[in-house]
């Protein structure tokens, strides 16, 4: 009984579950943007998600020590910095790609903890791959270097996602940095979104719907899959389940939006996807997160 309580199965499963979920939420977000614009739908996200953790939790705000602020202050600006700057990206380029180059930030993460020469490897592999989403076409226009130079913020937003969503899995109980982060996440947005949101289109009911769904299911159901899983999975694990979102990504473009690549660009996909696997079991040797880092020594 105990040894299936250990079970990593479990929490495995609620990573890949995030993984859908958060992709066909997205596919399902470019719906909003000609509506609210990108960082608009940003806002509608995290007002949503905001709003229904915050009933949902009751998260405690008073009485929380410097550290736990550092920590949900963390994951509010890099879950923005991450979602800002992957919405961008999805205006100029398809989500499998945008995902593809996304999914580089957790990567290249576990290369730098890793004491192994392989882990190199898996990062000339991945860049491989991005070497050829960058020269790949795809039937509904040219790629857009500038949606891949968001793409790239993105990537660096979701390596710092994982070490802030790490610490404060362990600075707070239930989901209270999420919801916490979420209202942040929202007001930082505000001002912005009311440059970008067309009134007349924001208030039809249509729009109001897909704007509640995307929400939960870019945000309320993934991260706190998320957050749940990582009291519970090795990091490694983690990253490797986490390393099938360009493939769903992919998926959901090509079902939901209709976005085709041209074979090479599924063969990128598969290269950046293989590189994150491998470059996480030559990771797995070594204590992650390494103490040798500022955050990993704050929780000793």
């Amino acid at each position: 009984m105990l040894a299936a309580a250990r079970s990593p199965v479990v929490p495995a499963l609620f990573v890949a579950l995030a993984a859908v979920s958060q992709e066909v939420g997205a596919a399902f977000a470019v719906g909003l943007f000609t509506a609210l614009g990108a960082v608009g739908a940003v806002f509608a996200r995290f007002l949503v998600a905001g709003l229904i953790l915050g009933v949902a939790v009751r998260p405690r705000v008073l009485g929380l020590t410097s550290r736990a602020w550092l920590a949900v202050v963390a994951l509010a600006c890099t879950l923005t910095a991450m979602n800002v700057c992957f919405y961008f990206a999805l205006t100029r380029i398809p989500l499998g790609v945008a995902v593809t180059v996304e999914v580089l930030g957790p990567l290249t993460l576990s290369v730098l903890v890793s004491r192994r020469r392989s882990a190199w490897l898996w990062a000339g592999l991945a860049l491989t791959g991005v070497a050829l989403l960058s020269l790949t076409g795809v039937r509904f226009g040219r790629m857009d270097p500038v949606g891949l130079v968001f793409a790239a913020g993105a990537a660096v937003g979701w390596a710092g996602y994982i070490i802030a969503s790490s610490r404060a899995a362990t600075d707070f109980g239930n989901l209270d940095a999420l919801a916490i982060a979420s209202m942040m996440g929202a007001l930082a947005t505000a001002p912005f979104a009311v440059l970008s949101v067309d009134p007349h289109a924001a208030l039809r009911w249509e729009v109001l719907g897909l704007g509640v769904t995307v929400g939960v299911m870019s945000s309320v159901i993934p991260y706190s899959l998320e957050l749940i899983s990582l009291r519970h999975l090795p990091q490694e694990t983690f990253a490797v389940v986490t390393c099938l979102s360009p493939v769903i990504a992919a998926l959901a473009g090509w079902l939901i939006l209709g976005q085709h690549l041209a074979v090479t660009g599924y063969v990128a996909i598969v290269l950046v996807t293989a590189a994150s696997i491998g470059a996480v079991h030559s990771a797995s040797g070594r204590r992650w997160p390494p103490a040798s880092l500022p955050w990993a020594r704050a929780g000793q």
